[in-house]
This record gives C-alpha cells, structure tokens and sequence, in this order.
C-alpha cells in the first residue's frame, strides 16, 4: 500500500469526490459512495491486484481447514493459489533471499536449458505448518527467492479478539527448523543442512524487518563444517505497534538458555546416577545395549525419550498397521560415512527424516512409535541386536491383556512374543521365535525408560513385566519429564504434521509402465525377439497387485480366487503363463529393471522365447503420507507349448 501511495490517492478522489457531490445539495455522503467513486476511478482493484499473497499449492491436507495459510510445491508447474490472510492475525514473513558460499558446488557447470540437473530444495516447519521452496539448480550462489508467511499463534495464542503483541510473542520460543536437501538427477536425496532459526529478533528490529545471514553447517560426521550461506529477511506482518528493545530479547534467549542448560545438566547428573547404579546390579551390564542418550543430524547429544512422542496423522492414516506399512516404504539409508570403518549412528529428528523420505532404522522406529501411541497404544522403542550383534530397533506393544507384539519397522512385519522359559524341563514343548532379533537392552518411550536387568538380555527369555523392578530398572518419571516435551523448553524440536502425499498413483503408475514397455521392447530387441503386448492380459494382473498391497498392510490376503480364474479364462488350451510379481519403494524404472533381471524368474518371462508369445506388464503406485510410495510391478507372459 505504501508503495502505491494508495493514502495519497484516496485522498485525492475524497477530495473530488466531496467537490463533485457536495456542492450543490450539502447532502451527507455515505461510505458506499465513497467506495463507488475509488471503484469508478480503478483504485480498489489496483489494491486488490497488488495485495494478493500467493502459495504455491500442491497440498491440501492443512492441520486446521479453517485457515489454510500454508503449502507446497512439488516438480509439476505450480498452480497458484490465494493464501488467506486474516487481518486479526500475526504473522511472520519470511523471505529466502538467495544463498552464497555452496563451496562444494564451485566447479558445477551452468545447467543448460532444458537439462536435467541437481537440486536443493528447502523444507520448513513451524508451530504445525509446513513450507517447501521450490526446487533451485544447484550452484555455489543457489538462487533461492521464495517468500513464506507463518501464522505465530496459530491453533493457540491470540484466538481471542486480542492480537499476539510483541511481549506475548517473546514467549513463543519455537523456532523455525529449516531442512535443506539435495535431490540428485536421478532423484536421490541427500539431507545437506538442518538449522534452528530463531526468528525473535525481528521483535526488537526497526521498522518489523531484519535481515539475516545464516550460515549453514553439514549434518553428521561434518556437523562442523560450513556448507553455505543463506541470507534471509524476516518481516512482521502486520507492524508491531511497538517494538522491544535488543537488552530485553537477548535477556530472554539469555534466561531461556539457561533454564535449558540447567535441566539437561541435571538430568545427566541423574543419567550417570542411574547408571552406576545399574551396573552394580551386574558387572556384565556394561556390554549391553543400554541407549540413554542419542546423537542428531547436527551432532547434538539428546536423551532418547526426546525422539518420541504420540503423533497423529489426522486423515491420513486410518489404522496403526496402515501406519507400520507406511513407515515400512519410506527407504531404509545408513547415515553416509567418509571411509570405512565401522557405521556412524546418526538418529534424526522427524522433520529431516520426512524431507529426505529415507532414514535409519532408529528413524523409522522412533516415527513407528509415535504413530502407535498416537493411536492410543502402549508403545515402546526396543533397542538391541539382530543376529550376528549388528545392533537394531524395533517397536513393542503392549496389550492390556499383556500379549507382547513386536513391530518391525523397515518391513511392517508384526510378530508375537512368548518367552522360552529356561527352568523348564528339557522336553518340554517350547515357542519358537519367528522374529529376528536376538538381544534386548532397553525400551522407552516420550515417558518411560527401562533397562533390561534379566539375567540374560537374549529376546527369546526376556519378560516384559515392566512393573518388576527385578526384570525392568525404570528411570524417574519426572527427570524424564524435565527434558522431554511437553517438559521441556526449546532445545527439542516440536514434531511437524505429516502431510498428504503429492503424487497422482495413476499417472505415475503410468508413467512408469510406459517406461518398462520401452526397456523391456529394447532388451528383448538386443536378444533379436521381438515383442507383442497383450494389453488385456496387462490389465488382468490389477487385482494380484491391488491384493498384494492389502496383505501387506493388513495381513489378510482377498480375492485371490478371482485373479487365478481370469487368468484361466484368458490362456487358451496348451498355453503356459506365467507371472512374477515384484516390490518398490522408489519410482525409478530403469533401476527397478535392472534388479529384475537379476531375478532368475522375471529374466525367463521378459526373454521368453517360443511359439505365439505374448507380455504383459502392470505397474501400481501405492501413495502414503509424504510423497512415500509402494511400487508394485507384475511381468507376466503367455506362450504356446511346444514340446
């Protein structure tokens, strides 16, 4: 508004406007006439062409419909959407001005038009928003410019008549947690960069605006090594009446700091405690897998309680298995380590996990987890080893009838638990475990810890009965509290809301069946066979692949009975078909082609040979929260016997 001088503007047609009516009758002039003339005149739509804040919108699933203010983009050209603004509201703008000092990225040559390139793309979440800049070419000066505007209060300050004041904002301590990532050209993601901004300097900024530098620094084994420079502008909107001054923001973060300090000093003071004392319980404690505290991506050590909390996925997610079979498809990646040696633990907090779609099995665990007890479960992250003691976590439930269930996070599997009890007579039947695990040192949760003081920590033994102080050494309630949320203050990230998948399954389905048709046509062309589609047959493999799916997530396999008839019904006396069904969690169909010519099977009906032979192939994209997909994908052949 200032910009256009609107002010001086309006005043002039006020002017005018009183001149031309007033004049020869004194008659009262009333607001619409007035709104009618700077109608007339164009002014009001000049306001309203420049006041249109957009998004770029590809989600819809918003954690409260009534204000949707947030969104993402994802490849596809954006489609432009107004953002609501409501005028009674605060909010921070932020602008992402461009970056500088991508030193690793020096040597990058300019894409060319057209070419497919690297990318960094930005993700941010604040007090339950969620924000993705729109993918960059990567360069040693990436050309962010994007805006994004976060509601401060939103869903639980200022809902009243009364609107957030800077004093009231100075208590809102989260901080926006940004989250860079780097897509490569064949769609690989790597996390760069994950930093806390913390955005309450602008309270104390003249005019609502600052600029800041933010410098950037790798995740991991480089947690201290800079990667770059991001220059960002933070503005109010709309301006604080009064704005506080700098001795009274540095004294809060000062106090904050310090009170933060204080509780994590004291919860070690407690941790080392509990410690001593468990290991006088038995020497041989101290080679058990008993995890008190955990590194993140920027190499901060934080008690593992911190990585868990109940999680709801709103619309998302209809049962706790849909949630263990959508924890199971995003990918599985170590943390990446310079050199060999040994394996680099890295657990990451939600929002890096979620961005990069792929994390660790403590990841997908700890979101496992959450999910469960945000279903109302009594959930536990277990943590031991796998057989040959390659350390592993995994998820227990436990019933109010005290059955024991095990929830494999990387597979989705489920698996019951019933202890081997050792005292028993050697012939004695006794349960044979079908789950993979082989010790057991301790579990938690975002208010419970236990570590495991059985004589044996094996699984095959272990009781859960977490109230025997004998079995399970419990760790205090309240000092657990003191560090966690809703405890704790701001050196825990707040968790972000997932969000609704930004993939369309049926074009991508599509896409990658074209894809498949074209590499299976060139290989078999290499082999000099040439290759005729049954399109019908193709379509006949939709329910298997749909009744896979449901298995999966359910457990319960349909319509089995219906598949096995058509395919019948469709191979004509003295022909032979067959099929091989096989399992993705990426959408890329070269590579997907490659691992299945690895397969003894799918490579015999994709070089089928003979009298009359005919393909088919039948892709199916499952979509889940956070652009997370399974990829089904059936080649099937039928051909004439020749013997």
């Amino acid at each position: 508004i200032f910009q256009m001088d609107v002010h001086g503007r309006i005043r002039e047609v006020l002017a005018e406007t009183i001149q031309e009516e007033l004049a020869p009758e004194h008659q009262q002039l009333s607001t619409e006439d007035l709104i009618k003339a700077l109608r007339q005149r164009g002014i009001i739509d000049d306001v309203m062409k420049e006041l249109k804040f957009v998004a770029d919108v590809n989600e819809t699933e918003r954690t409260s419909a009534a204000k949707p203010s947030t969104h993402f983009a994802d490849r596809q050209p954006p489609v432009l959407k107004k953002t609501n603004i409501d005028p009674t509201r605060r909010y921070l703008y932020l602008q992402v001005l461009g970056g500088k000092a991508f030193l690793e990225h020096l040597q990058e040559p300019e894409p060319l038009p057209g070419q497919i390139c690297s990318t960094f793309t930005l993700c941010l979440h604040f007090r339950n928003q969620r924000f993705r800049s729109k993918p960059v070419p990567c360069a040693c000066e990436p050309d962010f410019q994007d805006g994004f505007l976060l509601e401060i209060h939103k869903d639980s300050l200022g809902d009243g008549s009364k609107m957030a004041d800077a004093t009231t904002m100075l208590s809102i301590c989260d901080p926006v947690h940004m989250v860079l990532i780097k897509t490569d050209t064949f769609g690989e993601t790597t996390l760069v960069a994950s930093y806390f901004l913390e955005w309450r300097s602008v309270l104390a900024a003249e005019n609502g605006i600052t600029n800041i530098a933010v410098e950037l620094l790798g995740v991991g084994t480089e947690s201290k090594v800079s990667v770059g420079i991001l220059n960002i502008r933070l503005e109010m909107y709309p301006q604080l009446n009064k704005t506080l001054s700098s001795e009274i923001t540095s004294t809060q973060f000062s106090l904050e700091r310090q009170k933060t300090a204080e509780k994590e000093r004291l919860f070690l003071v407690y941790a080392k405690q509990w410690w001593r004392e468990y290991l006088q319980i038995r020497p041989t404690h101290n080679t058990r897998l008993v995890k008190i505290f955990a590194q993140d991506e920027n190499g901060v050590n934080r008690p593992v309680c911190s990585y868990v909390r109940p999680l709801r996925a709103g619309r998302l997610l209809d049962t706790p298995r849909q949630a263990a079979r959508f924890v199971s498809v995003l990918g599985h990646e170590r943390a990446p380590v310079i050199g060999g040696g040994g394996r680099h633990e890295q657990w990451c907090t939600l929002l890096a996990f979620l961005c990069r779609n792929k994390g660790d099995c403590e990841d997908h665990a700890n979101l496992l987890c959450s999910l469960l007890l945000g279903f109302g479960l009594e959930a536990f992250v277990c943590v031991g080893t796998k057989a040959k003691g390659v350390p592993h976590t995994w998820v227990m439930t436990c019933g109010s009838d005290e059955t024991i269930t095990f929830w494999e996070s990387l597979t989705g599997h489920r698996y019951l638990h019933r202890p081997i009890n050792p005292d028993d007579p050697p012939l004695a039947e006794q349960p044979k475990p079908l789950y993979p695990y082989r010790t057991i040192g301790c579990i938690f949760n975002h208010q419970k810890f236990f570590g495991n003081c059985q004589p044996s920590d094996a699984v095959e033994v272990c009781v859960f009965d977490l109230h025997d102080e004998s079995k399970w050494k419990p760790m205090s309630g309240e000092a657990i509290k003191s560090v966690c949320p809703p405890g704790a203050t701001s050196s825990v990230p707040p968790f972000p809301p997932l969000c609704a998948s930004t993939v369309d399954a049926a074009a991508t389905s599509n896409e990658i069946e074209v894809q498949l048709r074209i590499l299976v046509a060139e290989h078999r062309k290499d082999l000099g066979l040439s290759t005729v589609w049954d399109d019908q047959l193709s379509y006949l493999l939709s329910p298997a692949l749909a009744a896979y799916e449901l298995e999966r997530t359910t457990g319960v396999s349909a319509g089995n009975e219906e598949f096995q008839d058509a395919v019948r019904r469709a191979v004509p006396d003295g022909h032979t078909f067959k099929g091989f069904p096989i399992h993705f969690v990426h959408r890329n169909a070269r590579r997907a082609f490659a691992t299945c010519l690895r397969s003894p099977f799918c490579e015999e009906i994709i070089c089928c040979r003979g009298d009359q032979v005919r393909l088919a192939v039948r892709v199916r994209v499952f979509t889940y929260p956070e652009s997370a997909c399974a990829v089904w994908i059936m080649f099937a052949c039928k051909y004439r016997s020749v013997l």
